[in-house]
């Protein structure tokens, strides 16, 4: 058991070390990126337009359910105005930037390791290094500087969706009852520019890793097409964990 624990933490130690080592090739290859505007934006287009409707579909019904939930509660002591500003705090600062990037990256970080990682097992990566091309330069920086730009402006959508959703409800619901004056102007006051920044600032954060997750997923798939499908799985799942324990980390130091 004790060699079991020490393998898996050497195991860790391994790929948090070549996670780094990837992290700093690609911000190394960030000065080719106006050569490379085109796949820049490809991926932007992949990222933003592609994920912009499920993650509008999905902001609406957690501004709507949130509203419902804690102006139901917050009715029973007649406290229901104050709905505005729990909503547009929620999804500003937590929500938004949370469910989103978790959308993303079941969406597209499955993606790019799935991509990244049949390139690897079909031996594309290998004749691009052949040509003398970085796969670094040609997979992985394109797809980080896209999430970095594409990935905040999904969830600044997301977050306006969100909290439209919520003055829908907080007017209409006969318990609730809020009108739509009193809900904005409670939440323009609770939500400032320093919340709007850290809720950006996360959204930043969390697109890069669920860029970089993806592709590192990707270069390290082996097995063929049954590696491929673990591999995907693998990106998911691993970009869920950090994303959330990044969050945490994040939330502390802006406390």
């Amino acid at each position: 058991m004790v060699e079991a624990l020490g393998r898996n933490i050497l195991n860790t130690a391994q790929v948090a070390g070549e996670m780094l080592k990837l992290f700093l090739q690609t911000l190394y290859y960030f000065r080719e990126a106006p050569r490379n505007l085109h796949s820049i934006f490809q991926q932007m287009c992949e990222v933003g337009i592609g994920t912009l409707p499920v993650a509008s579909i999905l902001a609406l019904f957690v501004g709507m359910v949130l509203a419902l939930q804690t102006g139901s509660e917050l009715a029973l002591y007649g406290t229901q105005e104050a709905i505005g500003a729990i909503v547009g705090l929620s999804m500003v600062k937590e929500l938004g930037p949370v469910m989103t990037c978790l959308l993303v990256a079941g969406r597209v970080g499955s993606s790019m390791a799935a991509e990244v990682g049949a390139m690897q097992v079909y031996e594309e990566i290998d004749a691009l290094k052949t040509l003398e091309i970085s796969p670094v330069r040609y997979l992985a920086m394109p797809r980080l500087l896209a999430c970095l730009f594409a990935v905040p402006a999904v969830v600044v959508f997301a977050m306006v969706i969100g909290i439209l959703g919520g003055a829908f409800i907080s007017d209409i619901n006969p318990v609730i009852n809020v009108p739509y004056n009193v809900y904005y102007d409670n939440m323009i006051r609770a939500v400032g520019a320093v919340e709007i920044f850290k809720g950006i600032l996360k959204a930043t954060v969390f697109g890069g890793i669920v860029a970089h997750v993806g592709c590192y997923v990707g270069f390290k798939t082996r097995g063929g097409a049954r590696g491929i499908g673990q591999a995907t799985t693998r990106a998911v799942v691993l970009s869920f964990l950090i994303i959330l324990v990044a969050d945490y980390f994040m939330t502390r130091m802006m406390m």
